[in-house]
């Protein structure tokens, strides 16, 4: 039977990948918010993990000979003082030092005692734990797309799962994958994504999907081992070089599908295994191209989009405010005569929002939440940074801070986690949020950046709608600069209307969408009548402006 914390696997899985095993581990001991913090500045802890609400710092050293010695117990000492954790350990997948132990008692004079955790403890863990940690029960809809799925895969060996952001895909996926290797225990399993960020939180998601035997790992730049027996969770990247010398997993799972297309390497792996069971999953699959991901995983098995999660009340509800005072109604008169294009109307129809605009309607909606926390998506990573330090100033958010592309890894893990905690009250972020990421405490979202992409919008948006005890609701204010964006949030709102007669769960209250210009509300959906498809078009789409334009003057 495997056992992923034997010597022979720990062995292969190499210093990078340690730490993982041990998360693993820490899950099925009941720990919480478990998280790798190794690398730079780590300040000598790898892991963080709270159990009975107490924090616990864990250092692993990997050992491919050799003992463990006292700096070892140093770092961790230096780590429990950094993160202020309550118990400190050191794990390796050998044995310590004499001067290791000593130095433990040394230390326990004046502070609690330090854990030694050894090869031999490790596997004394795993025949203690029980098989699966949590309970999957899938919610009545994951449970209707899980059957879609398995009948489409069964019938053409393709399937493609579109899910709103919240609504659980990976769970799906998951489950999928789980069900597989219950029918057949000693097949291969790729799940593959774009990114090796991406990547890791997707093996982390299917640990509780899994039974314990069955074992998982990345393969990557970083980490490219020679067993690829269980789930390997790859990037692309990485995955085309092991299809090209024969690796044949029997399931294909897809993460965030929007991104296959035509002639690139998704669509080389895809081919190379063809023979292999192949399924998508995506909550926005739209692409900025014309290609169709249909043609890889045919029609959608099973959709449930942002509206229908929120009026069933499986997303949070959303007060939405779009701000657009600014607009500039002698160009509005102007091309109703000239026909101007998109490009020529987002460049004239708005004057630009001041960040102290942004900061004061922020503080209003702070006022009226409770327990708030927020996130501001900005243009870049100057404007996130300018903009944190000016949302510093005020006391309520003294801990604002930037989350973007431009930081160590180590720092973004380490701004996200305390973002999770409580500890930072708001992240200003440039795209790093968009995909893959789970805030389900954020219930303010506000838009303080262009973006001419329904795919990211609709990504972005989908960071508040998770559901958690307590949040129910979301607020998000939208300070628009792009005519596409106006059109998406009335199609949301027309989307909504719509399913009226569909029955609310009576705990939850129905969404609000409101300009706080109405003129500019009854322009638009006089505009969306005459071009439906305005959020996905072009900066040359010309639209046919109302003739009842005189009426808003």
């Amino acid at each position: 039977m495997y056992n992923f914390l034997d010597p022979g696997p720990l062995l292969d899985a190499g210093p990078l990948q340690f730490p993982r095993r041990i998360e693993r581990l820490l899950w099925h001991l009941g720990f919480t918010d478990v998280a790798v913090i190794d690398g730079s500045g780590d300040e000598g802890g790898d892991v963080l993990a709270r159990q009975r609400g107490k924090l616990w710092v864990f250092q692993c050293k990997w050992k491919r000979r050799g003992v463990v010695g006292a700096d070892a117990v140093n770092e961790v000492n230096n780590a429990r003082d950094h993160y202020r954790a309550d118990q400190a350990v050191v794990v390796t997948n050998s044995r310590f030092s004499a001067d290791a132990r000593r130095r433990v008692d040394v230390l326990a004079r004046i502070s609690p005692t330090i854990h030694l955790w050894e090869g031999g403890h490790l596997a004394r863990c795993f025949k203690g734990i029980d098989a699966r940690f949590g309970q999957v029960t899938p919610r009545p809809y994951q449970a209707e797309a899980l059957w879609a799925l398995g009948k489409d895969l069964d019938s053409s060996g393709r399937a493609l799962l579109i899910l709103a952001t919240g609504l659980g895909k990976t769970v799906v996926g998951g489950e999928v994958i789980a069900t597989h290797l219950r029918r057949h225990p000693k097949d291969q399993v790729l799940v593959v994504a774009h990114a090796k960020d991406l990547v890791q939180q997707l093996e982390r998601a299917l640990w509780r999907h899994l039974p314990k035997e069955v074992p998982t790992r990345l393969l990557t730049g970083d980490t490219r081992p020679d067993d690829l027996s269980g789930v390997t969770c790859a990037t692309v990247g990485s995955a085309l070089p092991a299809a090209r010398f024969g690796y044949r997993p029997a399931l294909v799972m897809v993460d965030e599908a929007h991104h296959v297309g035509a002639d690139g390497q998704y669509d080389e792996l895809l081919d190379v295994l063809g023979e292999s069971r192949q399924f998508g999953v995506t909550a926005t699959p739209w692409r900025g191209d014309a290609h169709d991901i249909t043609h890889h995983f045919g029609p959608a098995s099973f959709t449930l989009g942002i509206e229908d999660g929120m009026r069933k009340g499986y997303l949070a509800q959303v007060d939405y405010r779009l701000f657009v005072d600014n607009i500039d109604w002698d160009v509005v008169k102007a091309a109703s005569q000239h026909e101007y294009g998109l490009a020529e109307l987002n460049a004239r129809l708005f004057l630009p929002q001041r960040d102290e605009s942004i900061r004061d309607e922020l503080a209003t909606a702070w006022a009226a939440t409770a327990n708030p926390r927020a996130i501001v998506f900005c243009r870049t990573i100057e404007h996130a940074e300018r903009l944190a330090e000016l949302l510093r100033r005020n006391p309520l958010w003294a801990g604002a801070l930037a989350l973007h592309a431009g930081l160590s890894k180590r720092e973004r893990q380490s701004r996200l986690l305390a973002f999770r905690s409580g500890d930072v009250p708001i992240l200003t972020s440039v795209d790093i949020l968009n995909e893959g990421v789970d805030v389900p405490d954020v219930n303010i979202l506000c838009f303080a950046r262009v973006t001419h992409s329904r795919r990211i919008f609709v990504q972005q948006l989908g960071r508040g709608l998770r559901l958690r005890e307590g949040k129910e609701r979301v607020t998000v204010l939208d300070f628009v600069s792009d005519l596409r964006r106006i059109a998406a949030a009335l199609n949301i709102k027309r989307n909504l209307e719509a399913g009226a007669d569909v029955e609310i769960l009576d705990r939850v209250a129905p969404s609000r969408i409101e300009f706080n210009d109405q003129r500019v509300a009854t322009l638009m959906q006089e505009w969306i009548k005459d071009a439906a498809s305005l959020e996905t078009q072009y900066d040359e789409h010309r639209l046919q402006f109302p003739s009842a334009l005189a009426a808003l003057e």
